[in-house]
């Protein structure tokens, strides 16, 4: 370590800031681009000197510190790509005559996507990502999708990292695309019944999906009709098109108010038709069955959810009836309807389970599972006419399966195991559920996998992973990334902290707004009831969390910097009280119902300021720090960690290592290859083996 150069500071620049008669001082508030949005379009070309400056020299200074590991990261990355099957393909999920899937060459980078006879005979390659790949430093499919002839096939790319995905159209028989190209949408789109139309959503200049547009084929994309334009702000808008294929649904929601339209998907030109208006509070999702509705809500004080029935010609919320009644700790996730059957994926007692419900006569059986924790997806499909549904199952030890269940013989059939090349042996590994005791006498679940051999004597680094934010619930699933660490002696654990649904939707609610707090004392809980079971030491716990979950490592370093020996934070959302009050940003206006809107609401202020990562970095002992970020990062800016890493070099005391990565070439989600990809999680591996004292 003597050669490494020494740590860069940013310079400061102090700024006021006033609000509620409140004013604070940022000193890094330059390092928020101006022209940001040109920024997320264009990368490093179109950014300020000082600022590219600053973050190349952080660049710098992590890999001088992180050299010393390069060989561990190359190991750790030549493991990782070991248990990948790297010519792997998806299950073929069937359409009429043909089969569709995904697959992957040895060496390949990215996905091709194929079609076959329904038999598996005479397959085409329709797109080769590889392919549309070469030459860009950055490429990553939005989606694709084909009419319903099977003649054309709609795809969309960002060779940015800034989520502004362009569409194009390829001919299915020559291979070739048209010249037709519309540019900003946000990465998908679905097709008229007759293929003559294409509904797409396009984003503003604030990366802001705001208006949906109806394109004829063939026709000059300067001419798509405008069908919707959401003027709040505060709302998400997308398309798609119900299982039966009948109707199109115009999709308009915060994080917790839905809106939805409709428009019949053989009469692509009439306008659409409001199926419930905006209620805040009240979220319902669609599908149908004829002329009903099939609505999953929340309306009447269904907290964990019901599913109701509703004329389509009346489809107003005076004429639901409930299906599925609402049932307490019964939280129902999703729901599609085929033909003759419905079924649903539900979380009861922090599992998850799939639920039949045939429609002649409302009789259901569910699909039951064996071991104590694990995690479950259903998988969809193209058709509505059927007796199959596809469901995929893993658990921390067991490799993922595919299987398709037949609702009327109730049989499963595997229809793929995910293969771990090098070698993989459940019976090496442990999982456990603990339950940590939270300070208001909750408990919080933790989910755990460790190599039999590990000590359980407190001697065992842990990695440490939470999230906790928006409802989303981590799953207890197989994860080759991490046996690594575990293979080196790690204990790995997943805290299901509040803020996500794993308890139900009452787990969601006491973990935002003004139960925020909640998420963060709940992973301290958990990672002292890991001390206090001696599985592992406080010095010894690297915790981890990306985005929202980045917000979480920085709360949980101020509040309790003692109980961790290291934090990774991927673009973590630190900066939290500047962004909730800049409107012009993204995702700020749609976030205000998760956190509070501080701009026009003082409680919501005071109570952001109190634990916003940046603002409460004080003077005292953090632990080893790497963040991560994305120079066209749409979700979380890149400057977010930039000014976190900024103000805790020039704050904290002791001489535990500050890093900061910014990729100059990705956004939100890294790396877009599946393998540059694993040399990112290389990295930050190599990061905890180091600061635990395994290098």
């Amino acid at each position: 370590m003597t050669n490494t150069p020494l740590p860069p500071r940013a310079e400061a620049r102090p700024i006021t800031i006033e609000t509620h008669g409140i004013t604070r001082q940022d000193d890094y508030a330059w390092l928020r681009a101006d022209n940001w949005q040109e920024v997320m379009r264009d990368g490093r070309d179109v950014l300020a000197d000082d600022i590219e400056a600053y973050l190349d020299a952080e660049n710098a200074y992590q890999d001088a510190i992180m050299a010393p590991t390069e060989d561990l990261q190359e190991k750790l990355f030549a493991e990782m790509r070991g248990r990948i099957k790297e010519d792997d393909s998806s299950v073929p999920a069937p359409d009429g005559a043909y089969s569709y899937g995904i697959k992957y060459v040895t060496g390949g980078q990215h996905p091709k996507f194929v079609r076959s006879n329904r038999d598996g005979s005479n397959e085409t390659i329709l797109l080769d990502g590889d392919k549309e790949a070469e030459g860009k430093a950055y490429f990553k499919f939005g989606s694709a999708f084909h009419s319903d002839d099977h003649k054309l096939l709609a795809w969309a790319f960002d060779d940015k990292g800034s989520e502004y995905y362009s569409l194009l159209f390829r001919d299915v028989e020559t291979g070739h695309d048209s010249d037709t190209r519309i540019e900003d949408t946000a990465g998908g789109g679905i097709f008229s019944k007759d293929g003559k139309y294409l509904f797409y959503v396009r984003q503003d200049d604030n990366h802001r999906p705001s208006k949906l547009f109806r394109h004829e084929i063939g026709s000059d994309p300067a001419n798509d009709k405008l069908i919707y334009e959401e003027e709040d702000a505060g709302f998400f808008m997308g398309v798609g098109r119900t299982q039966s294929g009948e109707t199109i649904l115009i999709d308009i929601h915060d994080h917790e108010t839905s809106e939805v339209w409709m428009i019949p998907a053989d009469r692509p030109t009439e306008p659409p038709v409001l199926i419930s208006p905006r209620d805040t509070g009240v979220e319902y999702s669609v599908d149908d069955h004829g002329d009903t509705l099939y609505i999953l809500t929340n309306q009447g004080n269904a907290e964990d959810f019901k599913i109701v029935t509703a004329p389509k010609a009346t489809p107003g919320r005076e004429f639901w009836t409930d299906l599925v009644p609402h049932t307490a700790g019964r939280l129902i996730l999703s729901h599609d309807v085929y033909k003759s059957f419905m079924v649903r994926l539900e979380r009861e007692n922090g599992l998850p389970r799939i639920v039949i419900h045939r429609l002649t006569d409302g009789i259901e059986h569910e699909i039951s599972f064996d071991e104590e924790a694990y995690s479950l997806g259903l998988a969809g499909g193209y058709e509505f006419d059927t007796t199959e549904i596809r469901f995929s199952y893993s658990s921390m030890t067991t490799p993922a399966r595919v299987y398709d269940y037949d609702v009327e013989t109730r049989q499963r059939t595997l229809r793929k195991e995910q293969e771990v090349p090098s070698g993989h042996d459940p019976a090496n590994y442990v999982t456990r559920r603990l339950q940590a005791p939270a300070a208001d006498g909750e408990t919080v679940p933790i989910s755990l996998l460790y190599h039999k051999d590990t000590p359980l004597d407190g001697s065992a680094p842990c990695l440490l992973y939470g999230y906790g934010s928006y409802g989303i619930s981590i799953p207890a699933s197989f994860n080759t990334g991490c046996l690594s660490l575990v293979d080196r002696g790690f204990v790995y654990a997943i805290a299901h902290i509040r803020g996500g649904k794993d308890k139900g939707f009452r787990w969601y609610k006491d973990g935002r707004r003004e139960t925020k707090k909640n998420t963060f004392t709940d992973f301290i809980a958990a990672a002292r009831h890991l001390v206090a079971e001696d599985y592992t030491s406080h010095r010894k716990i690297v915790a981890q969390g990306g985005s929202a979950g980045g917000m979480l490592m920085g709360a949980v370093a101020n509040l309790a910097p003692e109980a961790f020996g290291g934090l990774i934070a991927e673009v973590p959302f630190v900066d939290v009280l500047s962004t909730m009050q800049d409107d012009t940003l993204p995702l700020t206006p749609p976030e205000w119902p998760e956190w509070g809107n501080p701009i026009s609401d003082k409680a919501a202020y005071d109570y952001i300021a109190s634990y916003s990562p940046y603002d409460n970095v004080e003077a005292k002992n953090y632990p080893a720090i790497l963040a991560v970020g994305g120079l066209t990062d749409p979700r979380v800016t890149y400057w977010e960690p930039a000014k976190w890493i900024a103000k805790l070099r020039a704050t904290a005391t002791g001489d535990n290592l500050l890093m900061l990565k910014t990729n100059m070439d990705s956004g939100h989600g890294g790396a877009s290859g599946r393998f540059d990809r694993l040399k990112e999680v290389a990295l930050v591996q190599a990061f905890a083996l180091m600061v635990t004292g395994k290098v």
